[in-house]
């Protein structure tokens, strides 16, 4: 028996088609060049498709029907949309265990795992690197103690955030000086490689809603991250388990970046302000070839054994199978969950 092909799609070029057709799908680019994909032989684990190209209604409904994960970008890369199949809704237990953990004390175990395991990966990239660990950080989360989850979530947060401060400036001085940032900016940064790290961090993001959503997990209820409107609070608290990778790669990936390879964008400065300023981001070929780029780092291996067997994974792997040990802990099938964190 052959050994079994893992496929990632991933539909870039601008004016590409997808489509199915006796039993394969079918990637075609608007020169014609042609590749088939069985969809019986290979076992495709992921269908990117970015803005600008066509799809058809029976590869959507093949995907949909085989639960192929599939996201939808913009032309930049930023995820927007994904294809869920309606079954994943059926595992009603899972997510009544996730409410449950408001209020029966999990969610405040679950919120501090959230915050040591950043802390801990955070670490691995220092110690990867030659630079200062402040070892006492995780023993101080680990006897913090509040009345009930939302003061807890806040404690964490702002220790989290003071130790971050440290660690980001310790990680920027490894960047070279005609593009490194004075300090870490989130959302909508001015300066490129904030910019860089903003769009890194959403395909991670992406990684980690699909992990969660396939363990049946709801996205939106999380515990250190606050529960509000139009925010995936247990993406956002997952997510914190996995910065570090991104980190690792950046440093690596940016020591050959110039100015040069920067541009500004002129945009709204915010969302009812009229101003207007400008914005540096990486131009648009190496924004495709860091994106692709990330997408072979997540595929690297680690020396953390699979739940079933092998003695080590692919980080793409690793983060799905967290996601499944999470829901097991919540559904009392675990007595602890304590994540594993890794770095290639």
């Amino acid at each position: 028996m052959g050994s079994v092909k893992h496929v990632k799609i991933v539909v870039d070029s601008f004016g590409s088609f997808l489509g199915m057709e006796k039993g394969c799908i079918v990637l075609r680019d608007k020169k014609g060049n042609t590749e088939k994909y069985p969809l019986f032989e290979a076992e495709i684990g992921e269908v990117v498709l970015k803005s600008g190209n066509m799809v058809s209604t029976g590869v959507l409904s093949a995907l949909g029907f085989w639960q192929i994960d599939v996201l939808i970008t913009t032309r930049n890369g930023y995820p927007i949309a994904m294809l869920k199949n309606l079954e994943d809704d059926a595992h009603v237990k899972t997510r009544i265990c996730q409410y449950e953990a408001i209020k029966n004390g999990k969610g405040e175990y679950l919120a501090k795992q959230f915050v040591i395991g950043k802390i801990e990966g955070q670490n691995k990239v220092l110690r990867k690197y030659g630079l200062e660990v402040k070892e006492n950080v995780v023993k101080v989360l680990r006897l913090v103690e509040c009345k009930n989850l939302k003061s807890l979530a806040r404690r964490l947060k702002g220790l989290e955030g003071k130790y971050a401060e440290h660690y980001f400036n310790s990680i920027f001085r490894l960047f070279p000086k005609e593009v490194r940032p004075r300090r870490r900016s989130g959302f909508k940064a001015y300066d490129g490689i904030n910019n860089t790290f903003n769009l890194a961090y959403m395909l991670l993001f992406w990684k980690c809603y699909r992990a969660l959503v396939k363990a049946h997990l709801e996205p939106y209820l999380g515990f250190l991250h606050n529960i509000q409107y139009g925010r995936p609070s247990l993406v956002c608290d997952f997510v914190e388990l996995y910065r570090h990778l991104v980190d690792d790669y950046l440093i690596g990936y940016c020591q050959k970046l110039k100015p040069r390879d920067f541009k500004a964008k002129t945009e709204n400065m915010g969302f009812k302000s009229k101003k207007k300023g400008k914005r540096i981001y990486l131009r648009k070929s190496l924004t495709d070839d860091l994106t692709n780029k990330l997408q072979d780092y997540f595929r690297r291996t680690v020396r953390i054994p699979r739940m079933k067997v092998g003695k080590k994974q692919e980080l793409e792997t690793l983060i799905d199978e967290e996601a499944l040990l999470l829901g097991k802990y919540l559904r009392d099938e675990r007595k602890e969950w304590i994540p594993r964190v890794a770095i290639p």
